[in-house]
């Protein structure tokens, strides 16, 4: 297993340290609730910086993006990201990702941390355009700092105003002394606030700034487990749970990103695919009784047949019932539709609903 930066500082909070996409990760500090309801209320800090982060850069680097990603990147202009994903050669999704553009010649990508060898070999498989790559990803950390008290307890840390970062732009510039630091603001928690891209070597430093400058707002470490309720009540995808290398980005609703105003890695077969239609639907449902519903549980019609399974699940701290995403079968993947879900011998009753679950 590898350590991040801070990985000492965890074990010194007292923070239950687990294996995670090869790294030792914090999964939780004082307990998931109370580390959801800090971010939903006040502001907290994750340290998520087993993410990988890869440069692009030269003159054909916006077309090796848009060779290998679905979403339309010439759109963007420095300062600002976008979401997006990586098809594969057989319909299903390599990682899902965040392009960073910095200027007309350079782009950081943002990639999942189980997914960084495989991502970086699929980009560099596909670049015959001379654009020059480098993976940073072991030289950088990443802190999350999440919430909607975030940017007044990190203004004084930085000269930009931090109110005007708008979602899914970025400004490089000073923070906690440093010179030329990434903040955006693509969180995945749906409460707002910032990510910091820093050099490991500074990162301990500017984890003990942060939480000098947000002691008045009672700042708090946040572990894995708080990211995974809040990411799913916002209805956000988890690569390895509701993708992964066999589903499409169709089928998981991220049609939205994917354009088909220009070509891109498979993107013949998953335009036929959205013209004929999906044989199964990433959907949102609610039990409509007691049951936490997990990762794996099958999901049944009201005669118990199979329709579909629970991809990601979890008792909503926010909503205080169990909520879930999974894949159905398209004759029940309409809003409003009865489903069930196989919690051991019991078929709890749920409904498919609109995202976000959290409305905030």
């Amino acid at each position: 297993m590898k350590n991040t930066a801070l990985t000492h500082v965890h074990e010194g909070l007292g923070a239950k340290l687990v294996p995670f996409a090869g790294y030792t990760m914090p999964v939780q500090y004082e307990g998931v609730n109370i580390e959801h309801e800090t971010v939903r209320s006040g502001v907290g800090v994750f340290d998520v910086s087993h993410m990988g982060e890869f440069f692009l850069k030269g003159e054909n680097a916006l077309a090796l993006i848009q060779k290998v990603t679905s979403n339309d990147a010439s759109k963007l202009t420095p300062g600002k990201a976008q979401y997006s994903c990586m098809p594969n050669a057989e319909g299903g999704i390599v990682d899902d990702l965040i392009i960073y553009m910095i200027n007309e010649q350079e782009y950081m990508l943002v990639v999942n941390a189980s997914n960084i060898e495989k991502d970086w070999n699929w980009i560099a498989q596909h670049n015959d355009l001379g654009v020059d790559m480098e993976n940073r990803s072991d030289d950088w950390s990443l802190l999350a700092i999440q919430g909607p008290k975030a940017a007044e307890a990190m203004q004084s840390l930085t000269s930009v105003n931090l109110s005007t970062i708008k979602f899914y732009t970025f400004e490089i510039t000073d923070f906690a002394g440093l010179p030329n630091v990434i903040v955006s603001a693509t969180g995945y928690t749906g409460s707002g606030g910032f990510e910091i891209y820093v050099k490991n070597e500074d990162v301990e430093a500017v984890w003990n700034k942060v939480f000098e400058a947000g002691k008045d707002w009672d700042i708090k470490p946040i572990g894995l487990a708080a990211r995974d309720t809040l990411r799913l009540e916002m209805g956000y995808c988890l690569y390895g749970n509701d993708i992964d290398d066999t589903t499409s980005p169709i089928e998981a609703g991220l049609g939205w990103i994917t354009k088909f105003t220009k070509d891109f890695v498979n993107s013949e077969a998953l335009k036929q695919q959205k013209a004929e239609g999906v044989a199964r639907k990433l959907v949102a449902f609610e039990l409509t009784e007691r049951g936490i519903p997990r990762q794996g549980y099958e999901i049944v019609d009201n005669e118990g047949t199979v329709i579909g399974k629970v991809t990601s699940g979890t008792m909503s701290p926010s909503l205080n019932k169990g909520i879930g995403l999974g894949y159905v079968t398209i004759d029940n993947a309409k809003i409003g539709s009865d489903v069930f879900i196989q919690i051991r011998k019991k078929q709890v009753p749920a409904q498919v609903v609109k995202l976000p679950f959290y409305k905030g």
